[in-house]
């Protein structure tokens, strides 16, 4: 018979034969199944349309599997069923949907992948530090980052959580690292607990910025705030917050942290005391020295920053937040540097795709929300705007207002284009509005490309930045950014679906 839940902190721990359900066959629920099931737990996973590759290899590692119909009442009489002790959750479940409230009203205690993790992170000693790192833009590019400039300073750094590995992959990886770097969602740090045996104490943490996001999964903005400031509960060393976000600020002010443990701001002006900025052309540290009100390290330069594709207002943000993380954990300077030097941002992030007869076109189809359109628009003075989508919940109005000045024209995607349609009527009615009527998945980015070519100038900035989620109309925002891509070069490249044809010696 298994432990005491509350007994089950180490990869040590008497696991043996304890009953878990797995909610979920995604990335995250198979590994939590995986890793059960490696520990002696007798697992169940409970999944909608399970992944077929993913269901065929639960048999092998000893793995039951129910699939479930949709149906709420029956569901939740099948997972019940399984009589389990632990319930572990995939971010995808919401906590109002009617399964998890069985669940809960029949005393099932629910854990989320990332307390497993922390529970089991001695599997390869001595366990990693781990570093945190959430906020509503900009999380793996600052995790990537972060990861890149601790390897530059000798340490065996992993970038894992929300970035696409799970922790619980890089707690069982057999070579050990010495510092986790974790991506949380807003979803992880729901179901994490603040307090008790599963409650995690990181090195570092921050939450970089906070905007509209996600609220119909969370319910409203003061739970999506009040998730995301659990990242900084229990930190030990640094709690790293944005200067120009004030939310930011009082989440820290707020958080239960370890004696000991600092506020580091960030941010694009002259840092104080305490703080990692920006002083002329470079990145200042007034933060780690001894003589930090005095005098400050230089950690790199702007043109280091261009030169990874971080030259946006919220890239340098990103940066900055990174580089107090890494020196949160004992790197010196020049490893930030080296770190910057080595780093490229990944595609779909301000990444520009083509640049012909002095117009360029810029794919950040990451920017699936209002809070990253605004610093994609934000970087650029003339605009033609792609924009358009699953909002989420979330009001683009504002967005529309308060960037009109700096649009051409604008573009508008998505299946349901009624809410962003009347936000440019009511807050730009002069501006050009085009809109893409393609009902197939092929001819969207076709189509928005030739009326962005229509209305673009000489000197404009063609933006993809759809301030919405991609999954109305493709299959990811990695999809949605390579078909804009696609298309881009075909018109540029004076292809056969371009009504307009650029001479290519022109496309680069």
């Amino acid at each position: 018979m298994a432990a005491p839940l509350d007994e089950l902190t180490s990869w040590r721990a008497d696991w043996q034969g304890l009953r878990v359900v797995v909610l979920g066959l995604g990335v995250t629920g198979f590994a939590a199944a995986d890793t059960l099931a490696e520990l002696g737990a007798r697992v169940t996973v409970a999944a909608r349309t399970p992944d077929a590759e993913r269901a065929r290899i639960l048999p092998v590692i000893g793995v039951d599997l129910v699939e479930l119909t949709g149906d709420d009442a029956s569901d939740g009489d099948a997972v019940l069923a399984l009589d389990a002790e632990l319930a572990i959750v995939s971010p995808g479940f919401r906590p109002d949907q009617p399964l998890i409230r069985a669940i809960q009203d029949a005393g099932i205690p629910i854990w989320g992948d990332i307390e497993l993790a922390w529970r089991v992170r001695d599997k390869v000693e001595p366990a990693a530090e781990w570093i945190l790192i959430t906020g509503t833009n900009g999380k793996t590019t600052t995790t990537q980052l972060t990861a890149t400039m601790l390897r530059e300073g000798g340490l065996r750094a992993a970038p894992c959580g929300n970035i696409g590995v799970p922790v619980l992959d890089a707690v069982r990886d057999p070579a050990g690292f010495d510092v986790l770097v974790v991506e949380l969602s807003s979803f992880q740090l729901h179901w994490g607990p603040t307090a008790g045996p599963g409650a995690l104490v990181p090195l570092a943490t921050t939450c970089l910025n906070l905007a509209e996001d996600h609220y119909d999964w969370h319910g409203s903005a003061g739970a999506y705030r009040d998730a995301k400031a659990k990242v900084y509960e229990n930190t030990r060393v640094a709690c790293v917050y944005n200067r120009r976000d004030e939310a930011t600020m009082r989440m820290v002010e707020e958080a239960d942290v370890i004696e000991g443990c600092r506020a580091i701001g960030f941010g694009s002006d002259t840092p104080g005391p305490s703080d990692i900025g920006v002083v002329d052309d470079l990145l200042v540290d007034r933060a780690f020295l001894a003589e930090r009100h005095t005098s400050a390290l230089e950690l790199a330069s702007l043109a280091d920053l261009a030169q990874a594709g971080l030259q946006t207002p919220h890239g340098l943000a990103n940066a900055l937040a990174a580089a107090a993380l890494a020196r949160a954990a004992g790197v010196e300077p020049a490893a930030v540097r080296d770190g910057l030097r080595a780093f490229r941002v990944d595609a779909h992030r301000t990444e520009v795709v083509a640049a012909a007869g002095d117009i360029v076109w810029v794919d950040d189809s990451k920017a699936t929300n209002a809070h990253a359109a605004a610093s994609a628009l934000a970087a650029y003075r003339s605009v033609v705007w792609i924009a358009g989508g699953l909002a989420k919940g979330v009001d683009l109005a504002p967005l529309v207002a308060a960037h009109v000045d700096r649009l051409r024209a604008a573009v508008l995607i998505g299946d349901d284009r009624s809410a962003l349609r009347e936000a440019f009527s009511r807050h730009a009615p002069h501006l050009t509005v085009l809109e893409v009527t393609a009902g197939e998945t092929d001819g969207v980015m076709p189509e928005a490309v030739r009326l962005a070519a229509q209305v673009a100038e000489a000197g404009d900035t063609v933006l993809l930045a759809p301030a919405a989620a991609s999954m109305d109309q493709f299959t990811d925002y990695a999809d949605r950014g390579r078909r804009f891509a696609e298309a881009v070069r075909r018109h540029t490249e004076g292809g056969p679906d371009d009504e307009h044809p650029t001479p290519s010696s022109d496309a680069r």
